[in-house]
């Protein structure tokens, strides 16, 4: 019998790169939030200020009378920073996916998702009322078998845009390419969104790909450092899920000073690329480090490390280094990762260098008799 699940130790963010934990202020590589927005003086005030304007919740959904202007205000904003027809607002991050679910059910013939798709996903595919096929992890040849086994077909086709367990993207202009007529590719970028491409479109404008036949998901909370989550696609959609989504119709909104929040966001990341380009700049140091120290460290779009340790003794060892230099050990266990648990180092745009060098020494001599040494 697997043993029982409990909750990691209670974590605070202290400044803008370091947390405490049980009293002691250690430097941090965990999370999501590339950019620290969560904690950007300007998004705070507009938290502040929406609190005071708006209150804290509008207490009723959209299709009764809670459908407040900032929202209205944030789907134009987000609209326009994605290069979307439209933008649609869900009120968490996980539920994009099942609203354009709930939106098109009926309409695909089949569901081919990748096998590490996002739990959020795979529940979606479940509403889908059609058979649900998985394709191996990125693999597009393997996709193709599937698509000429099933002969004529309208599918659609769910994957990750980044997978958060290594900051590795989707093939998507192979998946396009093999998509059937009718079919559509839905993309959970919630953590490409606003880290890839030029201009922070996410995963499609990394890869280059027309959006047409594309619907992308997104979450606020991960490199806008807010709260909420967002459908991207064209008009028609949206007035699917208005019409055929039991999520948006029946559910309250995020409340009104987050939404001010995320416009604030939105409006830092548009106008700040240096962002991108510090994060660029950290992400590309710290895998030149490695490397020259023998970690392999695959040049990947995503501002992720992973590391898997060979055993439970190695990833105790390990963890403990970094403690002693004052490094909280992000070990963790997460659907699309090893099994077991591995390292996953998120860099963001405030590391400094001093940082990101001494993760690199501890890691270098953590991993120094492992089988990651020269493989």
């Amino acid at each position: 019998m697997k043993p029982a699940m409990t909750l990691p130790p209670a974590l605070e963010m202290a400044g803008r790169t370091h947390v405490v934990q049980r009293g002691r202020r250690l430097c941090y590589f965990g999370g999501c939030d590339y950019f620290r927005l969560a904690s950007h003086p300007q998004v705070l005030l507009a938290v502040r200020d929406g609190l005071r304007k708006f209150g804290l919740n509008v207490s009723a959904s959209r299709m009764t009378t809670g459908n407040h202007p900032v929202y209205l205000r944030l789907e134009r904003n987000l609209a326009a920073f994605f290069g979307s027809e439209t933008a649609t607002l869900a009120p968490n991050g996980w539920l994009p996916n099942a609203m354009v679910a709930q939106a098109l059910a009926g309409r695909f013939s089949h569901v081919l998702i990748d096998e590490r798709a996002h739990a959020s996903l795979a529940d979606a595919a479940r509403l889908l009322d059609c058979p649900v096929i998985k394709f191996r992890h990125g693999d597009a040849a393997d996709l193709t078998r599937i698509i000429r086994r099933l002969g004529a077909i309208e599918p659609l086709l769910m994957t990750d845009g980044m997978f958060s367990h290594d900051g590795s993207v989707a093939p998507l202009r192979e998946y396009l390419r093999l998509l059937p007529r009718g079919g559509r590719l839905l993309v959970d970028d919630a953590h490409g969104a606003g880290v890839l491409g030029p201009t922070g479109r996410g995963t499609p404008q990394h890869t280059g790909v027309p959006t047409s036949r594309i619907i992308q998901t997104i979450t606020l909370s991960k490199a806008f450092g807010v709260f909420g989550g967002a459908v991207l696609g064209p008009e028609k959609v949206r007035q699917a899920i208005i019409a055929r989504s039991g999520i948006f119709t029946g559910s309250t909104p995020l409340p009104p000073p987050l939404a001010c929040a995320a416009l604030k966001s939105v409006a830092v990341l548009k106008a700040q690329p240096r962002l991108r380009a510090r994060l660029n700049r950290n992400v590309t140091h710290l895998r030149r480090k490695l490397r020259a120290g023998g970690i392999p460290a695959p040049e990947l779009p995503g501002p992720i490390v992973s590391l898997a340790p060979r055993d439970r003794r190695e990833a105790g060892r390990i963890a403990r280094r970094l403690l002693a230099a004052g490094i909280h050990p992000p070990f963790i266990k997460y659907p699309g990762g090893p099994e077991d648990g591995y390292f996953r180092f998120a860099i963001c745009s405030e590391h400094s260098i001093a940082q990101l060098d001494l993760l690199a020494r501890v890691l270098i001599a953590g991993f120094a008799n492992s089988k990651l040494i020269g493989d």
